[in-house]
């Protein structure tokens, strides 16, 4: 099912039983080269809520970029010092200062929404995460800066985590399997910014959209997206702003109450095709 024939069940009462949206996030640019080919062989619409502010830009999304300049094998300075808004933080990565590719692959599918920390590299990376996502993208992109020139390297955009361009994202939509909807400017935690910050952001990536595709663009996800990543306020905006539904992620299944403005979605995860099959009659009761 498409995400916009949703809102017209969930206005009409007749949502039907084990129905699935395919939604997907952030805008990475496979998913026009993986996701695409994929959906169209099967005939399975999707959604794709892009970060409307890193199309076209020669930089990785921010939490990507400081998975390559921690989490990548290679040898690093064993001390670390970094200004974060205006408070100095210090960490040592002691005997993992050198990262060896053997102890890359062991830890390579570790998530950083678990709770284990494996390595001091993992503790340092999930303790900027922590402080990077609140910033303003400015800030952030200052530390990120600093981080590049203590690790004496260079902005890189590797293939496998690069953003959509513009023409990419047209031809993602081309045909009526996909569509596109606004993920905000810079993937900010909305409840952490002003009100006027809060609708550029989310105002912003709509104009953007939709006069790069020539079209309205009616669908908005929620960065982070749990309920303490937005405000009532927020909400609010993004219906002003003229969408017609938004995604949040809290875990949960749609139901003919559900808010066309809050919908939850199940999160999947890196999981073969046993362990998605198994989920799904789990969500959908067998």
């Amino acid at each position: 099912m498409q995400l916009q024939q949703l809102v017209g069940v969930l206005r009409d009462g007749s949502l039907p039983r084990r129905a699935i949206i395919v939604t997907f996030d952030d805008g990475y640019a496979d998913n026009l080269y993986h996701a695409r080919p994929l959906l169209e062989r099967y005939d399975i619409p999707a959604t794709v809520f892009v970060t409307a502010g890193y199309i076209e830009q020669e930089r990785e999304f921010w939490w990507d970029e400081l998975e390559r300049l921690l989490l990548q094998p290679g040898t690093l300075p064993e001390k670390l010092h970094v200004n974060v808004d205006g408070s100095t933080h210090e960490w040592n990565l002691g005997e993992v200062a050198r990262y060896r590719q053997e102890e890359y692959e062991h830890h390579r599918h570790w998530n950083y929404g678990k709770d284990d920390k494996p390595t001091p590299r993992h503790h340092i990376f999930l303790s900027l995460y922590r402080l990077l996502r609140f910033l303003p993208e400015g800030k952030r992109q200052k530390v990120l800066k600093e981080l590049e020139v203590w690790a004496g390297t260079k902005p890189t955009v590797r293939r496998t985590h690069r953003a959509l361009l513009r023409d990419e994202v047209i031809h993602l939509v081309d045909g009526k399997l996909i569509e596109v909807g606004c993920h905000t400017m810079t993937h900010p935690i909305l409840s952490s910014l002003p009100q006027l910050e809060q609708r550029n952001e989310i105002q912003g990536s709509k104009k953007y959209l939709e006069q790069l595709l020539g079209r309205p663009v009616s669908s908005f996800a929620y960065p982070h997206g749990s309920r303490s990543d937005y405000t009532p306020e927020t909400v609010a905006i993004v219906r002003e702003a003229g969408f017609t539904c938004a995604c949040s992620n809290s875990a949960d299944i749609i139901c003919r109450s559900s808010d066309p403005f809050e919908l939850p979605r199940m999160q999947v995860e890196d999981w073969d095709g046993d362990e998605l099959d198994r989920r799904l009659r789990e969500w959908f009761g067998g």
